[in-house]
C-alpha cells in the first residue's frame, strides 16, 4: 500500500489505461497505442519517451495527457513542420560540425541537456561526435534555431543535392518522429554500396512531401 497518494495525473493516466484496455481493437487495426492498447488509426500521435528516445505510438486520449507536460516521462511529438528557406551554411561551417555524409538532424535533449547530432545510415542512427563550439557558433548566428522545442523537434539538413551541384541545401524543423522516419526509410531500402536507385527515390519522395506540407519561413525567423 502506497503511504502517499498517487498524484492526479498519474491517478488520471491509470484510470484512462485501465478503461482503454478493455476494448476491442477494431479488425482492421495494424497499429496499436503503446500505452493502452487501443487500436489506432494510420495517422496518429507519437510520443517520445526521453530517456531512451525512443518513438512510441499512442492513440489520441493517452497523447493529449502529455500535451506541454515538462516534467513527465514522455513527451508528445510536435507536428509542426517549418522550411527555413533563407537559412544559409557555408561549407565550412558545415564541416566543422564533423557529420561524416550530407544529412543530418540536430536536437536539444532536455535529460542529457545537450545538442544531439545524428545521421541516417544503413544500419539505423548513427550519433555523431557534435563540436560544440562549432555548433554553438552556427547557433548563435542563426536565431531560427531558437525555435527548436527540445526532444520534439529537430533541425533537419539535406545537402546531398548541394554537395552534388544539383541543387540548394534544404533546412528544416520538423518533427522528430519525422526525422527517425527518414531513418527507417533509408536503412529499409538500401542496396549495396551506394544505396541504389530505390532508397534515393525514397528521399526524395520524403522531402518532397515534407517541403509540401512544411510552412515556409525566412531563416532567420524569430521565436
Amino acid at each position: 500500500m502506497r503511504d502517499t497518494p498517487l498524484p492526479a495525473f498519474e491517478e488520471a493516466f491509470n484510470a484512462l489505461r485501465q478503461f482503454t484496455r478493455v476494448r476491442r481493437p477494431t479488425a482492421d487495426a495494424v497499429e496499436f497505442c503503446e500505452l493502452c492498447s487501443a487500436g489506432l488509426a494510420h495517422e496518429h500521435p507519437h510520443l517520445v519517451e526521453l530517456s531512451s528516445r525512443q518513438i512510441l505510438c499512442a492513440c489520441d486520449a493517452c497523447a493529449v495527457l502529455f500535451d506541454g507536460r515538462e516534467d513527465a516521462k514522455f513527451k508528445r511529438v510536435s507536428r509542426r513542420a517549418l522550411h527555413l528557406t533563407d537559412f544559409e551554411m557555408s561549407d565550412g561551417q558545415w564541416e566543422s560540425l564533423l557529420i561524416p555524409i550530407n544529412m543530418a538532424f540536430f536536437f536539444r535533449s532536455s535529460v542529457e541537456r545537450r545538442t544531439i547530432a545524428l545521421y541516417p545510415s544503413p544500419a539505423g542512427a548513427v550519433e555523431s561526435l557534435l563540436s560544440l563550439e562549432s555548433w554553438n557558433e552556427i547557433e548563435a548566428s542563426h536565431p531560427a534555431l531558437a525555435l527548436l522545442r527540445p526532444d520534439i523537434e529537430a533541425f533537419l539538413v539535406n545537402r546531398v543535392g548541394h554537395s552534388r551541384g544539383l541543387t540548394g541545401a534544404e533546412y528544416y524543423i520538423a518533427p522528430i518522429d519525422e526525422c527517425y522516419k527518414l531513418v527507417g526509410l533509408i536503412r529499409t531500402n538500401w542496396r549495396g554500396l551506394s544505396g541504389g536507385a530505390e532508397v534515393w527515390t525514397e528521399i526524395g519522395r520524403f522531402f518532397l512531401d515534407l517541403r509540401s506540407r512544411a510552412d515556409a519561413v525566412g531563416g532567420e525567423a524569430n521565436a
